[in-house]
């Protein structure tokens, strides 16, 4: 199962989900797809879509897939690393109206660079990703706390440099 986490933002993030329907429809999908849309209002023939789940019933759904695909929100992206899980991440964008500044593209390629996850930049690059994600080998979190907790530390720590 694929389990498409879009988190609590409250702007939309359609373009995602119309990428995994299309791949879903052009058959780069087979498993089942599952998605917890927030605030994104979407309907698919082809999705098991939720608005919220309550936090055992996420748990559940992380714990049954084999892949997430998620945004660039660090606690989904966390989450799903935790549990050992497959991640692509997908950033949501400033130009869409999907957040309000470009802030997860630099977490993605954070947590990419230290091989936690499949990073994309755009959406369109989600076929590709998912021929990737196969291949990724996991690297256990089970100290992963500290780790995951020492790199939010560095990006918070490079981006105030930044400034």
């Amino acid at each position: 199962m694929i389990l498409v986490l879009l988190g609590t933002q409250n702007n939309s993030f359609h373009r995602l989900l119309e990428e995994v329907d299309k791949n879903i429809e052009n058959g780069n999908i087979q498993e089942k797809v599952v998605v917890q849309a927030g605030f994104t209002k979407y309907k698919s023939k082809n999705m098991e879509i939720f608005d919220m789940v309550p936090q055992d019933k996420f748990d559940k759904l992380i714990n049954e897939a084999d892949i997430v695909i998620t945004h660039g929100g660090v606690g989904s992206m966390v989450s799903a690393i935790k549990k050992g899980k497959k991640v692509i991440a997908v950033p949501r964008l400033k130009k869409y109206g999907e957040h309000v500044n470009d802030h997860q593209k630099e977490i993605i390629e954070t947590f990419r660079k230290q091989g936690l996850i499949i990073g994309i930049d755009d959406v369109s690059e989600l076929p590709q990703a998912l021929k990737k994600v196969q291949d990724l080998e996991l690297h256990k979190q089970e100290e992963g706390t500290n780790n995951i907790v020492k790199i939010i530390d560095e990006f918070i720590q490079n981006d105030q440099k930044n400034r």
